[in-house]
């Protein structure tokens, strides 16, 4: 299972970025074609899901999709308790990081997708649905408890806070969340039959477009891998169990959900991963004073390729072996 997976070519591409960083070399992607990439996967990802979502009956993913929200209630709490007792970090940082691990890496998702399908057990095509019902709790808790905190601190000393409402509108605005949920209208509304002549454009290309997107991802995580030094061994660590705890919880709750080995698989992936599209945006303005270099290297450069490389395996033969 390892093997075929540091074999595809979304791990390869991820460390092609790296490797080019760490050479020096000048490859790099155009801005306008990282957007242009991100905005194409998240919409393809929403409409897909809208498609099967609007094949299933309420009762086939009712079960999933609660089981899916609870996860997203519980891995922000998690996170924020472990990063406060066991890393030691201020409220407003534990908060910070706590929201880049309730929310859900939409590329690591993919990835999971793709590794799932390819060792023969496809996950459930309303996939999608439960991402996007895992993104909102889990940022919206953890950012509300670094705010509750922030706010309390900059009324003792007298300094203006944005209302409440305010931020709740621009982390509900956000693009992963309007594309996601957008995506998944949009996808439910045509149906099938609807979909059927603009699916060669979004499932053709997507995963060449997923190749090019994990390129540009090594290059970013390989100019970043200096801060390494900067987070220290405490979140290198926790970065690394984070994952595992929330993987090995998400696995469990799906199969006792009811998901096959393949879902299973997908919904610990999501809970183990660490969004670095949605959150980092989302906690710059509600929590400025949160230090970006630990949660962007704790994302990034630390819990993404974990993900990548060891965890989807790892979740996987977690998944087989309650299946079995």
């Amino acid at each position: 299972m390892l093997r075929s997976n540091l074999l595809s070519p979304l791990v390869l591409a991820f460390f092609l970025g790296v490797g080019a960083k760490l050479i020096r070399s000048e490859l790099s992607l155009p801005k306008d074609l990282y957007s242009s990439l991100s905005l194409y996967l998240l919409l393809a990802l929403g409409i897909h899901g809208g498609v099967e979502l609007s094949e299933r009956t309420f009762e086939a993913i009712a079960v999933p999709a609660g089981a899916t929200i609870l996860l997203g209630c519980i891995t922000p709490l998690s996170a924020y308790f472990l990063l406060r007792k066991a890393g030691r970090f201020s409220r407003i940082d534990s908060a910070a990081l706590a929201a880049h691990y309730g929310s859900v890496s939409a590329v690591t998702y993919m990835a999971a997708s793709q590794f799932a399908t390819r060792m023969g057990a496809t996950p459930e095509g309303y996939m999608p649905t439960l991402l996007t019902l895992l993104e909102s709790p889990g940022i919206h808790i953890a950012l509300a408890l670094g705010a509750i905190k922030a706010s309390k601190a900059a009324k003792e000393s007298g300094a203006p806070r944005r209302s409440t409402g305010e931020i709740l509108h621009e982390i509900l605005t956000a693009r992963s969340m309007v594309l996601l949920v957008g995506g998944l209208l949009i996808g439910f509304l045509m149906g099938a039959e609807g979909y059927a002549p603009t699916k060669p454009f979004f499932e053709g290309g997507f995963k060449g477009a997923l190749v090019l997107f994990l390129l540009e991802m090594g290059l970013i995580a390989g100019a970043r891998l200096s801060d390494l030094k900067k987070v220290g061994l405490r979140l290198v660590s926790l970065g690394v169990a984070i994952p595992i705890l929330h993987g090995s919880l998400g696995v469990l709750l799906g199969h006792y959900a009811g998901l096959s080995v393949g879902g299973a698989t997908v919904l610990g992936t999501m809970a183990a991963s660490a969004s670095y599209i949605a959150a980092p945006p989302a906690v710059r303005m509600t929590l400025p004073e949160a230090n970006p270099t630990y949660y962007l290297t704790a994302s990034l450069v630390v819990t993404f390729p974990f993900n990548l490389v060891v965890g989807i395996p790892l979740y996987y033969k977690v998944a087989t072996i309650l299946a079995s």
